[in-house]
């Protein structure tokens, strides 16, 4: 990423982490500009960072990479707004539900675009972020893409739009799933005589500690869970209490509620 300039149009909170990810692999804080709306967020990110501020064009006309953080209402304003320095600029989109061929409506067909889906724990660098890319995007381009969004965790590549309304299902909503069975887990602990904080700690740790050992494990899930659910067990009795009230099921219509939903969401800012 050396002797490349990325721009920000928009400062709020995954813009933020972005940048705090670019920092922390080295970029140079001179090669970041930002704009934004609220004066207050920027002068916090010069006196903190030594990030350069600009206005939305300047970022269009210099940075080699443009992000664009802002919410989707005010997304089609921006980008009709903005004259891209040249055919070699990039544009990544964190905008939800925001498709490409809109992007390349407002910006121009041969925009080399890609489109982002992050989720919340980029926040704290540990995001999980989905990436579609126009016909118009570089191999070199993808490469700087995916270094972005690495920075606030991992990043993965769709071969077609549409799943990205599956990558919204399951990443981009993701984190509320988990946060929900953790608060049913914790009233039941509470329930069964535990201190709220015993059960929080023992709760959020064991989640950490089974992603992580999935993450780092070459076995399946499957063959995890088999190797701690001991036959007649305790844990045995917990799944087969889960498998009988058909969890399974359970998430499948969540999961493809929220990809019909984000569906739904994308037909309507096409209109």
């Amino acid at each position: 990423m050396n002797n490349t300039t990325i721009g920000f149009i928009g400062a709020g909170n995954m813009a933020n982490s972005l940048i705090r990810g670019l920092l922390a692999k080295g970029f140079q804080p001179s090669s970041i500009i930002v704009a934004d709306v609220d004066n207050e967020k920027l002068e916090v990110l010069s006196s903190e960072y030594g990030i350069r501020l600009a206005d939305n064009q300047s970022i269009a006309r210099e940075a080699n990479v443009v992000v664009l953080a802002v919410k989707p209402q005010v997304i089609e304003e921006v980008c009709t707004n903005i004259s891209l320095q040249a055919d070699s600029s990039l544009v990544v989109s964190v905008a939800a539900g925001t498709t490409v061929a809109l992007l390349e409506k407002w910006l121009g067909n041969s925009t080399a675009i890609i489109r982002s889906m992050p989720n919340t724990p980029a926040l704290i660098g540990k995001g999980a972020t989905g990436l579609f890319a126009n016909k118009f995007v570089s191999g070199k381009q993808k490469d700087l893409a995916k270094a972005l969004m690495d920075g606030v965790g991992i990043s993965v590549w769709v071969e077609n739009e549409s799943d990205m309304d599956t990558v919204t299902a399951v990443s981009g909503s993701g984190p509320a799933y988990y946060f929900l069975f953790m608060e049913a887990m914790q009233e039941t602990a509470a329930e069964l005589g535990l201190s709220d904080d015993v059960a929080q700690q023992l709760i959020y740790q064991t989640a950490l500690g089974a992603a992580d050992l999935a993450m780092q494990s070459t076995d399946s899930t499957v063959e995890l869970r088999r190797k701690v659910t001991s036959p007649n067990g305790t844990t045995e009795a917990a799944i087969k209490s889960f498998e009988a009230d058909h969890l399974r099921e359970l998430v499948r219509k969540a999961l493809t509620a929220a990809r019909d939903r984000s569906i739904e969401l994308a037909k309507k800012s096409n209109k």
